[in-house]
C-alpha cells in the first residue's frame, strides 16, 4: 500500500482548460471517489496521473514519487487501471491466458502459469477460462478478466473508470463486492470514478465533488445521507441523487 496525492494538476486541449488545478491526497489503503456530472474532469483526471495524457503541469505521486519521474516499466508495476468498457479493453483475438501472460512476459516474471491461475482464483473465474476469448464470456466475466489483468502485476494503486457503468445491475454488485474484497485482502489503494453516489457509498471512504474541472468539496462518505455537504453544487448534487434512488 502507498499512498497517493495530485498537485495543481492543470490540463488544456487547444483553447479548453480542462483540469485548472486540482489538488487532492488519499492515504495508502483508502478507497477515494471523483464524482461529478459528464465532462467534470474526472476521468481526465485519472487519464493524467496514469500518463496516458503526458502534456500536463503539476505532479501526481504516489508513495513521494512523481509518476513522471518513474520509468514506464516502474509506473506499470507501480499503478494499473481498469477501464469502463469491459468491451473495448480486451484484444478480440487474444485468449485470456495472452492477456494475462502479457504483463508478466514484458516484466519478466517467473511462475507465470501459478501468476495467471492465482489471478484467476482472486477474480473468481474458473482456470479454463484461460484458453477462451472475450467474445465467449459475459460482459461481467470479461469485467473480472480487466481486473485480474491489473492485479497481476500486484501495483500499490488501482484506478477505476467507472468499471461497472457498462453491466447490468446484478452484475454491477457482484463486481463491486468482488472489487470490495480484494482490497480488503490485498490492501489496495483505489481511486474510483463514478457518477453513482450508491457506488461511492458501497466503496469509498472519501470522495471529491467535482465540477467544470475544479474540486468543489471532499467529503466524507457519511455526508450522502448527513447532510454535511456545505458546496451548494456538491449538495445539489447529493440531494439529485438521493431522490433518483428513491424515485427508482
Amino acid at each position: 500500500m502507498k499512498p497517493f496525492e495530485v498537485e495543481n494538476m492543470s490540463i488544456t486541449f487547444g483553447k479548453v482548460t480542462v483540469l485548472p488545478a486540482v489538488s487532492f491526497q488519499i492515504e495508502a489503503g483508502e478507497c477515494f471517489g471523483l464524482v461529478g456530472e459528464s465532462g467534470s474532469g474526472k476521468s481526465t483526471v485519472l487519464r493524467c496521473a496514469s500518463m496516458l495524457l503526458n502534456l500536463w503541469d503539476g505532479e501526481a505521486r504516489i508513495g513521494g514519487k512523481s509518476v513522471k519521474d518513474m520509468p514506464a516499466m516502474e509506473r506499470c508495476r507501480t499503478l494499473q487501471m481498469v477501464f469502463q468498457d469491459p468491451y473495448g479493453s480486451l484484444h478480440p483475438r487474444h485468449s485470456i491466458r495472452t492477456t494475462l501472460s502479457e504483463p508478466l512476459r514484458i516484466h519478466g516474471l517467473d511462475n507465470q502459469q501459478q501468476r495467471m491461475e492465482q489471478a484467476m482464483t482472486d477474480v473468481g473465474l474458473p482456470l479454463s477460462f484461460l484458453d477462451r476469448f472475450p467474445h465467449q464470456l459475459s460482459g461481467g466475466q470479461r469485467q473480472r478478466v480487466a481486473i485480474a489483468r491489473a492485479l497481476i502485476l500486484e501495483p500499490d494503486v488501482l484506478f477505476l473508470d467507472e468499471p461497472t457503468s457498462a453491466l447490468d445491475v446484478s452484475v454491477q454488485a457482484e463486481i463491486l463486492n468482488l472489487l470490495v474484497r480484494l482490497r480488503d485482502e490485498k490492501g489496495f489503494t483505489y481511486i474510483m470514478v463514478s457518477h453513482d453516489l450508491a457506488v461511492i457509498d458501497h466503496m469509498c471512504d472519501r470522495f471529491a465533488v467535482m465540477k467544470s474541472g475544479h474540486i468543489v468539496e471532499v467529503l466524507p462518505r457519511t455526508a450522502i445521507l448527513d447532510g454535511s455537504a456545505k458546496a451548494p453544487y456538491a449538495q445539489e448534487l447529493i440531494a439529485a441523487s438521493l431522490a433518483y434512488e428513491g424515485a427508482a
